[in-house]
């Protein structure tokens, strides 16, 4: 089904132009913080560590800004320069402990297949009813178990301070069994011909390999820096709490925003991009403050019409088009478990479902056998 509003019926182009000063003022307004209230959690655990919760969470929140703000310049909009949004990506990347340029292609991956589930079904990496329905029972538990909630934060906290890490080390590994495999089959392959025919799971162009190479030594050597600055106890207990619970809270985000009842979850023949954007996406109500912390990503189903909007400009956009905007998911805090139902694609359907309305309905067929 097409949708009946077309994409040039919504107004984005005055909302696409990038602000150097607002970008820059971000930046400063983000980092600035983020990196005083590290002297003074230091400070305050030398008094009392019960000093710390209120600072951690802040340092929760604005480790969180600095992701939102890395994610656009992923997509090139928080500055009008692409090579700014590069080396501001990369150092926010740093602060965040993740490659930014690999992470952005896999997201921009995401946008352009948004709602078309036979192409990508989400960082939970959800399975079909059909697909679920052949697993064993225990398998099933552990499928349900690994998308539980609570899984935010150890998910969270091998998603920022381990996989990067992990990656990069299967990758190496992997290229240099390929070097012996193919000096093996021919001694004189010359290194260049060897690199070309290397291909890895963990990167897909040499671009994203140098990014995650650098983004490791500069977050390794930022540990290992700080952990003698300030002490290895201290840091590592605030700094992997910081991340963890960070990380928890930007999946959860990105998590409700595209799986929540009704959402837009197509088979790839028929699929529209602007459903996706419209009705796969959601608008989530956050109060001002949480709003700000976010960057505004709450607005998500405008910015997936188009990612080139940057952050500040969002909620103008939003405000601009929202008479077109009936058929996008509004969502509260209160909505968020609710979401978490929703870990099944049921492709006959074209529709997201609970692992609990899809038993019911495994259990109509032999309900009506022993009527």
């Amino acid at each position: 089904m097409k949708s009946a509003i077309k994409k040039s019926d919504f107004v984005l182009a005055p909302y696409m132009k990038s602000n150097n000063l607002k970008a820059t003022c971000q930046i400063l307004n983000t980092v600035i913080p983020y990196t005083f209230l590290w002297f003074l959690a230091f400070k305050a655990a030398a008094i009392s560590v019960f000093l710390l919760p209120p600072i951690m969470v802040l340092m929760t929140l604005f480790s969180g800004r600095c992701f939102s703000l890395m994610h656009d310049c992923g997509h090139y909009s928080l500055f009008s320069s692409k090579k700014v949004n590069r080396i501001m990506g990369f150092l926010l990347g740093i602060i965040n402990a993740i490659p930014q340029y690999p992470w952005s292609r896999g997201h921009a991956y995401h946008h352009k297949h948004n709602g078309n589930w036979d192409m990508y079904r989400g960082p939970s990496a959800l399975i079909s009813t059909e697909k679920f329905a052949a697993l064993s029972p225990f398998s099933q538990k552990m499928y349900q178990l690994l998308r539980h909630p609570l899984m935010l934060f150890p998910g969270g906290f091998f998603y920022l301070i381990i996989k990067p890490r992990l990656a990069l080390i299967l990758g190496t590994t992997g290229f240099i069994r390929h070097i012996f495999a193919c000096l093996n089959q021919d001694f004189g392959m010359g290194l260049s011909a060897i690199i070309a025919s290397y291909k890895s799971k963990h990167w897909y162009t040499t671009a994203e390999f140098w990014d995650l190479l650098f983004n490791n030594i500069c977050v390794v050597g930022s540990w290992i820096y700080l952990s003698n600055l300030l002490g290895f106890g201290f840091f590592w207990s605030v700094y992997s709490i910081v991340m963890t619970c960070s990380a928890a809270i930007f999946i959860c985000i990105f998590f409700v925003q595209h799986n929540f009842d009704g959402s837009y979850a197509h088979k790839a023949e028929g699929w529209d991009y602007l459903l996706g954007a419209i009705e796969g996406s959601s608008y989530l109500k956050l109060p001002t403050i949480l709003n700000w912390f976010s960057a505004d990503i709450a607005y998500h189903n405008i910015h997936h019409l188009s990612e080139r909007i940057p952050n500040y400009n969002l909620l103008a956009c939003h405000n601009a088009n929202i008479h077109l905007l009936a058929n996008s998911k509004l969502l509260t805090i209160r909505d968020i478990p609710d979401c978490f139902q929703f870990i099944l694609w049921d492709a006959a359907s074209d529709s997201l479902q609970s692992i609990k309305l899809f038993q019911q309905q495994e259990e109509i067929p032999f309900s009506n056998v022993a009527n």
